[in-house]
């Protein structure tokens, strides 16, 4: 089976993620189907950045599918310091059968996998989350059914969640809109390229600096952490500037009446959203925390096991 990656949603074909998705469905629905499917597997997750969902969800993941997980933080290997990140893939691809890999800058994700002769998973950097993006689809599809034509906000910073939805929407034909404030819109280059992946569709990829104008029409809003992991020192900036995107009871309002909330966790409430919303009958954020489990494990089964 040749070696693939998943660094990111625009490297992947439209109808390999649209199986990627439709996997994760039966993944779901027949989990016993799947137990041994990457029995005698070894994966190394290194982990340069904390974690509750993803570091819980990719371990179970590999178990329930008969694999084993070697778990590596920071501490444990120094990744690019104790050694160069290439002698650390050539070392790893000797050993294991694939990587995850959570870390800061995405150019490491991309090092890593040029070095290694075995699959390499991006478990986020600060350009894409792709694996968030699979399991939020999943969720979007069970809520509200076929995305198609459907219309999805990112109320927030342009980051790299938002990154991953807006190109997974524009993949699947949803119509997405990054409501930020100036100076805070997703990166040019990755707009480009949804934009580019919308041709044939019908649908729109925009941004706008007026959350409430945003979100009319909108079957889905989702928020995340005005501050990330690494942006500490902007904070109180960042509180300032992000003051009227907080998705509270009257934004939620403007959108249409059963229109879902999502966050991919951790939220920080009071801030981005309120505890009205979070606990409200139409956010459905824990539900995309247990979908990261099925996602990641349709994931792992298309690469290494070309399901």
């Amino acid at each position: 089976m040749m070696k693939r990656d998943f660094l990111g949603i625009a490297d992947w074909p439209a109808d390999e993620l649209a199986r990627m998705l439709e996997l994760s469905k039966k993944v779901k629905q027949y989990p016993a189907n799947y137990h041994s499917v990457l029995q005698g597997k070894s994966l190394a997750m290194i982990f340069e950045k904390q974690s509750l969902r993803t570091h819980v969800t990719f371990d179970i993941a590999l178990h329930q599918l008969g694999a084993h997980g070697v778990y590596l933080t920071q501490a444990d290997i120094s990744l690019g310091k104790r050694e160069s990140v290439y002698d650390t893939a050539k070392n790893l691809e000797r050993w294991v059968d694939g990587v995850v890999v959570r870390t800061f800058a995405h150019k490491t994700c991309v090092d890593l996998a040029g070095a290694m002769r075995v699959p390499v998973i991006n478990a986020l950097t600060d350009l894409e989350h792709p694996c968030q993006a699979i399991g939020d689809f999943l969720t979007i599809i069970e809520k509200i059914g076929p995305v198609k034509g459907k219309k999805l906000v990112f109320v927030g910073d342009g980051n790299n969640v938002c990154h991953s939805l807006m190109l997974l929407a524009a993949k699947t034909g949803m119509n997405f809109v990054a409501a930020t404030p100036r100076g805070y819109e997703p990166d040019m280059n990755v707009f480009k390229l949804a934009s580019d992946a919308l041709k044939g569709s019908d649908a729109r990829i925009d941004i706008n600096h007026n959350p409430k104008d945003a979100v009319k029409h909108a079957d889905v809003i989702y928020t995340d952490v005005w501050t990330s992991m690494g942006q500490e020192n902007e904070r109180e900036e960042r509180l300032q500037a992000f003051a009227e995107f907080q998705v509270n009871g009257a934004l939620m309002a403007a959108a249409k009446n059963r229109a879902l909330f999502m966050h991919c966790l951790p939220a920080h409430r009071g801030e981005e959203v309120t505890d009205e919303v979070m606990d409200g009958a139409h956010s459905v954020v824990f539900d995309q925390a247990e979908n990261r489990l099925h996602s990641e494990k349709a994931v792992l089964c298309t690469l290494l096991h070309g399901i």
